[in-house]
């Protein structure tokens, strides 16, 4: 595989010509889908990928390692593994900063997306966390950063029944240097005027939100961005937070799948 590609794994199915992508968020890997893979992988084939500086491709982009990330040279990095695998277009399904990337992508080349699925979905970050992304902006130099990252954690994730997803995140990130920490974090600080122009412009292309009832930094400007948008829909999952598939694999499954379904019948 080229040093330049992201890391990937393909399920193919036998007869299916639908393809599924699948984008973790900022400080996990991959393996955040392991409760989507079976259930996903009897119906369409499947493209899981490790994004720059996560999970298997952290070795990676080693002439980049001087220069700031944006969200249009990390979903750029998507394009190139789309058109290694010779995938036209793709329906995508993404968890948390992940469902930034796939909004992205749908903005920068709207003909490789059929329909987005997007769990935990972040739409605007709220004062709170406004405060802690310019909070640990500051601190960043001289705080250890795994020490910051359990901090967001447990403030993003902050419930018992979360603790799974805690974990994996924290497990994750603890794959990621000091330095690459630092540039996706420097990311986050870009999300309220990317997600501004997202909210004052819909595109034409089918959208799930999953998200959990206690997602509670997340969930209200989510709410408002679907009352606004034609082509967008809300599932609920009572009880739940933020990684809702992890937390509910079987509703996020079974929800997803049909949506996925429904739109690839009527195309």
């Amino acid at each position: 595989m080229s040093d330049t590609l992201l890391f990937h794994k393909t399920y193919l199915h036998p007869t299916s010509k639908d393809w599924v992508v699948f984008v973790h968020g900022a400080g996990g890997s991959s393996s955040i889908w392991f409760k989507q893979i079976k259930a996903y992988k009897q119906h369409f084939n499947l493209l899981l990928l490790d994004l720059r500086g996560h999970g298997r491709s952290n070795n990676m982009f080693q002439d980049m390692i001087k220069n700031p990330y944006t969200f249009k040279s990390v979903t750029t990095d998507i394009v190139q593994v789309l058109n290694h695998l010779k995938i036209q277009s793709a329906h995508f399904v993404g968890i948390s900063l992940g469902t930034i990337i796939i909004r992205n992508l749908a903005e920068l080349a709207p003909e490789r997306v059929k329909t987005m699925v997007l769990g935990g979905a972040v739409t605007r970050l709220n004062t709170r966390s406004q405060v802690l992304v310019t909070a640990g902006n500051m601190c960043k130099h001289f705080i250890p950063y795994m020490w910051l990252y359990k901090l967001f954690a447990y403030i993003v994730m902050p419930q018992k029944t979360q603790k799974e997803s805690r974990l994996m995140f924290v497990n994750d990130a603890k794959k990621l240097c000091q330095n690459e920490f630092k540039r996706w974090f420097k990311l986050a600080a870009d999300v309220n005027p990317i997600m501004k122009y997202f909210k004052e412009k819909e595109l034409p292309i089918p959208t799930l939100y999953l998200m959990g009832g206690n997602d509670y930094m997340f969930i209200k400007p989510v709410k408002e961005m679907v009352n606004k948008h034609e082509h967008s829909y809300l599932t609920e999952f009572e009880d739940c937070g933020h990684v809702c598939n992890v937390e509910r694999p079987d509703e996020f499954n079974h929800h997803s799948i049909e949506f996925i379904q429904r739109h690839t019948l009527a195309a």
